[in-house]
């Protein structure tokens, strides 16, 4: 029984080359691909191993890990009409070059074909009001009110009211308004009464008003009346009026008018207690970090 999926309109695939053009796969055995037309394999075998056959990834979504993510590395865009599903990837016995390019060229071509996939790579700009979805390693720029999520490493800037998610390691920048979540290790940076949510490891910075909740390890800046919540060992700064509260062996710095809330575990009690003090000229000066000892004890950091 045949495993190739025939297709009653064709569909696009997206795949790297070396800058010489030659297929990096040590299966491909040195192939080397054309810039444009009519390309097919000399060893095609029609079963759901890989080898036998030109590879991809279908609408450009897959397996990242099979791309070459060198400067020169040279994106394919692939015309076909058939192909056999593999593990993170297709595989076809012909096709049509269509488009050879870098990788901003490349996905965003293919983004104009559609954009219902998470396009590994992808670097577009979108327009206001825009929905953008990218995959691995993905530029995405909206304007205001847009919406962009974004894989893993991927950098993603939206204008004032838009909401970014962005995966593993990324980087969020939104404006005014703005919803921003990022995974672990993040940076977030949000305007004025963003809500910015990042995982551990994560940088946020927030304007006036803003909410931010980050992970153990967070470091987290918020301007005025912000409300700020860090995991174990954060570093906070608020701004005038700002609430911000930290676990065990966090540092909090808030202006005139913030109270520092801190989370600690009492051995005497043996459960965790909460501490708030309010900022002031006499016992907590504004601008300056504190901390919290290991017996409650509000100490200057």
């Amino acid at each position: 029984m045949t495993s190739i999926i025939k297709l009653d309109t064709p569909a696009y695939v997206l795949r790297t080359c070396l800058a010489d053009m030659r297929a990096p796969s040590p299966h491909a055995k040195g192939f080397t691909w054309p810039e444009s037309g009519h390309v097919i394999a000399p060893d095609f075998r029609d079963d759901t191993r890989c080898g036998g056959g030109l590879h991809g990834a279908l609408w450009g979504a897959g397996d990242a890990s099979l791309f070459t993510w060198s400067a020169d590395a040279k994106w394919l865009v692939v015309e076909v009409d058939h192909y056999v599903e593999l593990d993170g990837k297709v595989k076809f016995r012909e096709g049509n070059v269509v488009h050879c390019g870098d990788k901003a060229s490349a996905t965003g071509f293919l983004h104009s074909k559609s954009n219902t996939a998470a396009i590994i790579g992808l670097t577009v700009t979108g327009g206001d009001g825009s929905t953008l979805t990218g995959g691995y390693g993905s530029t995405l720029t909206g304007g205001y009110g847009s919406t962009l999520t974004g894989g893993y490493g991927s950098t993603l800037t939206g204008g004032d009211g838009s909401t970014l998610t962005g995966g593993y390691g990324s980087t969020l920048t939104g404006g005014y308004g703005s919803t921003l979540t990022g995974g672990y290790g993040s940076t977030l940076t949000g305007g004025y009464g963003s809500t910015l949510t990042g995982g551990y490891g994560s940088t946020l910075t927030g304007g006036d008003g803003s909410t931010l909740t980050g992970g153990y390890g967070s470091t987290l800046t918020g301007g005025y009346g912000s409300t700020l919540t860090g995991g174990y060992g954060s570093t906070l700064t608020g701004g005038y009026g700002s609430t911000l509260t930290g676990g065990y062996g966090s540092t909090l710095t808030g202006g005139d008018g913030s109270t520092l809330v801190f989370r600690f575990w009492d051995d005497s009690t043996g459960r965790y207690r909460i501490k708030c003090f309010e900022v002031d000229d006499t016992e907590v000066v504004g601008g300056r970090p504190y901390r919290l000892s290991s017996a409650g004890v509000l100490m200057p950091a």
